[in-house]
């Protein structure tokens, strides 16, 4: 395609998805500027209200339900696990890409990224995070994953056409930047300064120029062969790589294999291709290929509903916004008659108030500031008409709104820490998780848009990390190990501290996600568990105290733990560690590897 067929296709496409969003749009910003800009009064009713006087209150407890539902996200952190699924995998390979995004989650804090995006699902709707691609440094040619957030949500355009949880069926999508000029010119001195928003507007006179990632997913033809090796095993590789393969095998047996491997079975196949664009409403400033078989944005998605084929994202306090209105109201509205109060009217016959100027300006400051007396002329007293106080109906319409917003929301007092009618630590501890089950399609969502970028990240990373000789990878307990990788096909010579070689493109994995207490929190409730055992049963004590020790956070744990393990049998001994796998020859990734990123992370 040329660049202006590129172009003329990135703006149908987004003004497609710009169409079929805009209501889920304009929700979402009314939903951030409602709960988080305290946006809650009608412009015109405000500025009436002000004029007269009268108080027009803001009192937002929306927050504290938004913040209940993130702040549970963030306690239950959601673990990426991967499994083996062919017989090309093994479950040590498994634990070691699964260590190695353990590393490339706390190298990028993923946290961030997660926590954002949540906590966009819940307040309007949507919210996204994204895996990039980038050098590991200014000085290195080394690349490494990285798990960014994205701040604003708004800024992305999503195919329309989707009906998935996560983005596997995305054709195309759009990541919007704002650049000030002067950095465009920079980055990008051959290209005309001309926002991209769909119609090919000229620059805007803020003094920045509007820009565009545009992903892109299109599909190839290529060739799939069934392959039985010289022992017998049959071997599913691209018929690209053929060739290549055969060498390998050539390199690695001593010996010619041509005539040893038979091509048994082979089919037309479409193989995914995703590509990369950075556009402007005039020029492609850049383009790279990604590694992956799938666009790397990760949506987390609030409530979701179709209705007339069309997708609609809703926020947990969409519903919630008219009893906070009324709430607001019926709140200024007491507040307006409490202050009222001290300046009810003196009712008084004509012409009591007294003809001295002092004593009848007395009467003028009445209702401001207090005198030790007043004076009046003629035989009645003013008498001063007593406050009624404030309606019940007002106060029991502020009690009802604050009820609904409850009742929508699906979050009662106890979860937010308030006294409630239950007395017992049982009652309360059910009514709590009656309003997590509530509000869990939203963790569970952002769940799955982990189990997406763990999906990614699997399949990128043997492209990426595959020619280095050894990464650092973290254990579930956040331990660091160093472990050797094979190149493409195993071309790595020597051994890791386990002395084992990693190829980490053989074989299919799985990614599963859990989400549950921290590994803080399992080490603790391990320490228990084994301190109370080795209480009831002293005689386990030399079997389970390395692993107690282990779980110990005091200085010289492990020194001791290590001490205790050497006193172990050696039958407990020999099961610490197991022995070392072969590496194979691999048929590589059926995808091309990345591209060098140009200018920004992919």
């Amino acid at each position: 395609m040329s660049e202006q067929d590129i172009l003329a296709e990135a703006r149908d496409r987004f003004a497609a998805s710009r169409e079929a969003s805009a209501a889920d749009r304009l929700e979402a910003e009314a939903d951030f500027r409602f709960a988080r800009l305290g946006e809650q009064w009608e412009p015109a009713m405000r500025r009436a209200r002000e004029l007269e006087g009268r108080p027009a209150l803001t009192i937002n407890r929306l927050p504290a339900f938004i913040r209940q539902v993130v702040n549970d996200a963030r306690q239950a952190k959601p673990g990426i696990r991967v499994s083996p699924v062919d017989s090309g995998a093994d479950p040590d390979t498994a634990a070691v890409i699964g260590g190695l995004i353990r590393a490339i989650e706390r190298h990028s804090r993923a946290d961030e990224a997660y926590d954002t995006a949540i906590d966009h699902a819940v307040t309007g709707g949507f919210g996204f995070f994204r895996i990039a691609i980038d050098h590991a440094g200014p000085d290195s040619f080394d690349l490494e994953a990285r798990i960014e957030r994205i701040a604003d949500p708004l800024k992305v355009h999503w195919d329309p056409d989707s009906t998935a949880l996560d983005a596997a069926d995305w054709a195309h999508a759009f990541v919007a930047e704002s650049l000030p000029v002067e950095s465009f010119r920079r980055r990008h001195p051959d290209a005309e300064p001309v926002d991209f928003d769909g119609d090919g507007r000229a620059a805007r006179d803020d003094g920045r120029v509007r820009i565009s990632e545009y992903w892109r997913r299109e599909h190839e033809q290529r060739t799939l062969l069934l392959a039985r090796m010289p022992d017998g095993s049959l071997l599913t590789l691209p018929a690209e790589r053929l060739e290549a393969w055969l060498e390998e095998l050539h390199r690695m047996i001593g010996a010619d294999p041509t005539g040893l491997v038979e091509v048994v079975r082979e089919r037309k196949v479409e193989v995914p291709k995703v590509t990369r664009r950075l556009i402007s409403g005039s020029a492609v400033l850049e383009t790279a290929d990604w590694p992956g078989s799938t666009i790397p944005i990760c949506p987390v998605w609030g409530d979701e509903t179709i209705l007339d084929g069309r997708r609609r994202f809703r926020s947990l306090i969409r519903d919630a916004r008219d009893p906070q209105k009324m709430f607001n109201f019926w709140r200024s509205a007491t507040t307006e008659l409490v202050a009222l109060a001290p300046r009810a009217p003196w009712l008084m016959p004509a012409g009591a108030l007294p003809q001295n100027g002092t004593e009848r300006q007395k009467w003028a400051l009445a209702n401001a500031r207090s005198f030790a007396y007043l004076t009046y002329e003629g035989p009645v007293p003013p008498q001063r008409q007593p406050f009624a106080g404030v309606p019940a109906g007002a106060i029991q319409e502020a009690l009802n709104a604050a009820d609904d917003m409850k009742a929508i929301t699906g979050i009662y007092d106890p979860a937010l820490g308030a006294r409630s009618n239950e007395t017992s630590g049982r009652a309360i501890l059910a009514r709590q998780r009656e309003s997590q089950v509530s509000n869990f399609h939203f963790l569970d969502n952002l769940n799955r848009a982990i189990r997406y970028a763990g999906q990614c990240l699997v399949e990128i990373i043997p492209a990426i990390y595959g020619p280095r000789q050894a990464v650092r990878i973290l254990g579930e307990d956040m331990a660091e190990k160093v472990v050797a990788l094979a190149g493409a096909g195993g071309g790595a010579a020597g051994g890791g501290p386990d002395g084992r070689l990693y190829d980490l493109s053989v074989g299919r994995y799985d990614v599963t996600v859990r989400a549950g207490p921290s590994y803080q929190t399992q080490r603790e409730e391990a320490r228990e568990v084994l301190v109370e055992l080795i209480r009831a049963r002293p005689e386990l004590a030399p079997v389970v105290g390395d692993v107690l020790l282990d779980n110990m956070d005091f200085a010289g744990a492990e020194v001791i733990a290590e001490r205790l393990r050497r006193l172990l049998p050696a039958p407990l001994q020999q099961g610490q560690a197991g022995p070392p796998g072969p590496v194979r020859p691999s048929p590589g990734p059926a995808q091309p590897g990345p591209a060098m990123p140009t200018g920004r992370a992919m």
